[in-house]
């Protein structure tokens, strides 16, 4: 790569011209990093729910043309100016939020909401400068939340990547930089499941299966999956899943089925849906005087959640959690190397794979509802 230290890039990318429409593969310009930014090849990305709530530009500011994609594994090539924990040939994981370690929230024990760094969906551009590193013909395209992997290349500030164990296998934990470490480090860092203790999870799709592999590695002995969709149960059980309940089924609230069920409530929840009425269900579940509920789902911005304070008063506590709790920069080597001590398994995630020049499938997959994850393999 050190040919190409300093100079621009010409790769493939697949950018997202408009709101819903297939993405295009087009060959682009990649400036090189500017001050405190790592120039990134993209080996292995994977599809995120989010990615294609972004592209169907439902709801929030349309950003295009842009290059989506977030979920992602690399190597790094060249880095800019002030840069002095990464250098070309390391391993890293981009990650959609980001650790400056030096604002009040990174040196802080207690939280991972780094002040500069943190997510923002609707800036397309770098925060040194207010400018794109990505052009076709002289006119920018926008990046996505600060990574942009569905690109050969991608610039992304040296706060957003966690540089990771090398020998890695990158095509199976590049699903760590986004939705299986925001599932695992709810249950893991913040429920704080006891071993023998019991764990309601809503929502079965891939964040909630990973919240279930948290409890199954924490020893929790009952992993009750609530879900509306029958036919996920049985996938459920290769993450620890022991019951399911369908909300359907009944015809009382699911918080009373599952207090019946556990002799007064739940011991932990975690909540993976972004449902209003399934973050009250979770919480109002979980049992008196020590039960914990985790609110992982990103609800609908006008939603409000109503429960009684009794329910606070009796002594149920109530957690939000952003990115699991995990520090990108901190933490992430350390979720590598349990997959890497075989304490974590990641390849139950990777249901479907693609090649790069396919990644309209991944989405076709995903509105489907098919499958967990979709492994792009951005050499073919």
């Amino acid at each position: 790569m050190a040919d190409t230290v300093g100079q621009v890039i010409k790769c493939r990318a697949a950018v997202a011209w408009e709101a819903g429409k297939p993405l295009v593969i087009e060959e682009v310009e990649v400036a090189p990093p500017q001050a405190m930014e790592v120039r990134v090849k993209i080996l292995f990305t994977s599809l995120c729910h989010t990615d294609v709530y972004f592209w169907e530009a439902k709801g929030q500011t349309p950003v295009f043309p842009r290059i989506l994609g977030h979920e992602a594994a690399g190597i790094v090539e060249s880095v800019g100016e002030g840069v002095t924990d990464l250098e070309p040939g390391d391993h890293v994981l981009p990650v959609f939020t980001g650790e400056c370690k030096e604002c009040d929230h990174c040196r802080s024990e207690e939280s991972n909401m780094c002040r500069l760094l943190r997510i923002n969906v609707d800036r397309g551009v770098m925060i040194g400068d207010g400018q794109s590193r990505f052009s076709i013909n002289g006119k920018p395209i926008y990046h996505f939340v600060g990574t942009s992997t569905f690109s050969e290349y991608t610039v992304i500030h040296v706060g957003c990547l966690a540089k990771i164990n090398p020998l890695a296998p990158l095509d199976k934990v590049c699903v760590l930089s986004c939705g299986i470490s925001t599932g695992l480090g709810a249950t893991l860092n913040v429920a704080k499941p006891k071993k023998g203790s019991s764990v309601a999870v809503f929502g079965l799709g891939a964040v909630g299966l990973a919240a279930a592999e948290g409890a199954r590695i924490a020893g929790a002995s009952r992993i009750i999956g609530v879900d509306l969709n029958p036919s996920r149960f049985e996938e459920a059980k290769k993450f620890g899943v022991t019951e399911f309940v369908n909300p359907k089924d009944y015809d009382k609230p699911v918080q009373e089925v599952l207090a019946e069920m556990t002799d007064g409530g739940v011991d932990r929840s975690v909540e993976c849906t972004g449902n209003i009425n399934a973050m009250i269900s979770a919480f109002e579940c979980v049992h008196d005087g020590w039960g914990v509920a985790v609110l992982v789902g990103v609800p609908h911005k006008d939603d409000v959640f109503k429960t009684h304070p009794m329910n606070l008063l009796n002594e149920r506590t109530l957690k939000g959690t952003f990115f699991g709790n995990y520090k990108p920069r901190t933490d992430l080597p350390s979720v590598v190397e349990k997959y890497m001590n075989e304490e974590l398994e990641l390849e139950k995630f990777i249901t479907h794979e693609v090649s790069f020049s396919e990644i309209n499938k991944a989405f076709e997959l995903m509105l489907r509802g098919e499958g967990l994850r979709c492994l792009i393999r951005m050499d073919a």
